[in-house]
């Protein structure tokens, strides 16, 4: 199993589809939390124990509820990240899947799942640009562009621990096919 990771806009989630298109298997741990929030009973339950009835409207997750009660509290993201995590790793050593896709592998404690550790590395103009095209339609207001470097400066710094680790510079100076295929190379090894 191999890990990917790396920093809002720094564009790993581009590399990982280009490694799907050679056919390997990814696990997108971002989409994959959401499902499990969504239809694991145990998780909603220990949610709704954690943060109250309102964390769910409609049987939907609240997200803009539940995340205005865990950045004004730090200790409560800490346990709901104690709910989460667990059952995204569960799940993950159930499909077993070829590459594991997530922005905190090594903050959640899942990069020991992983034989080799990719991380997507960017300039952050490149990452700001990125992100203000695909999460504000490209407007790039002063306003737009606190808002990112608020949420790189919130990721800080990745902490490289125990797996073998590949840095890739998705700087824009190299097509992300060929990214992928130095990616696909690495591991080969």
């Amino acid at each position: 199993m191999i890990g990917i990771t790396g920093g809002i806009g720094s564009g790993k989630s581009t590399i990982a589809k280009a490694l799907v298109k050679r056919g390997l298997t990814v696990y997108d741990c971002d989409k994959e939390a959401k499902r499990i929030i969504a239809e694991d009973e145990e998780v909603r339950k220990a949610i709704v124990a954690l943060l109250g009835e309102d964390s769910f409207v409609n049987g939907q997750y609240n997200t803009a509820y539940v995340a205005k009660r865990v950045f004004e509290d730090k200790s409560l993201l800490e346990q709901l990240n104690g709910i989460v995590h667990p059952a995204v790793r569960r799940d993950i050593e159930k499909k077993q899947p070829d590459l594991v896709e997530s922005a905190i592998l090594f903050e959640a404690g899942m990069a020991d799942l992983c034989e080799k550790v990719i991380v997507v590395e960017a300039p952050e103009d490149v990452r700001i640009a990125r992100t203000i095209a695909r999460d504000y339609k490209g407007e790039a207001t002063a306003e737009n562009i606190d808002k990112v470097r608020a949420r790189i400066k919130a990721q800080g710094e990745f902490k490289i621990k125990d797996s073998e680790v590949r840095m890739v510079n998705n700087d824009g100076k190299k097509s992300v096919e060929e990214l992928a295929e130095e990616v696909v190379n690495w591991c080969r090894k």
